[in-house]
């Protein structure tokens, strides 16, 4: 009988470590994505992530501003005037296809799939 309890005990530790590790995973999975504003880009110009995901941009741009911004039938966002060094996150919490534009730099465009 103290054999078993024995065994039981240690299955339902294993099975507590498993689930704390996953979490932890989890945990892991949410970090923000970073997105560099620079020389008028957004960098990478296109990416794929998982609804949910949070993408931090930073305005690595010494000397400009920059107004990143999304509007969308799904979602709407506006960072208003970005500081150079400053960081924005951006959470999307619906799937579909994303423009992220600046206000201030037209042709600066990051693409955003998200699954």
């Amino acid at each position: 009988m103290i054999e078993r309890l024995t065994v039981r005990a240690a299955s339902l530790r294993v099975a507590g470590a498993v689930a704390f590790l996953a979490g932890a995973g989890c945990a892991l999975a949410a970090q923000p994505l970073l997105v560099s504003q620079a020389g008028r880009m957004f960098h990478p110009g296109e990416l794929t992530i998982n609804r949910g995901d949070i993408l931090t941009i930073v305005n690595d741009d010494a000397d400009l501003l920059h107004h990143a911004y999304i509007d969308s039938e799904k979602m709407t966002f506006d960072s208003g005037d970005q500081k150079p060094g400053s960081r924005i996150n951006i959470m999307f919490s619906v799937a579909g296809d994303f423009n992220v534009l600046c206000g201030i730099h037209p042709k600066m465009r990051l693409v955003v799939h998200v699954r």
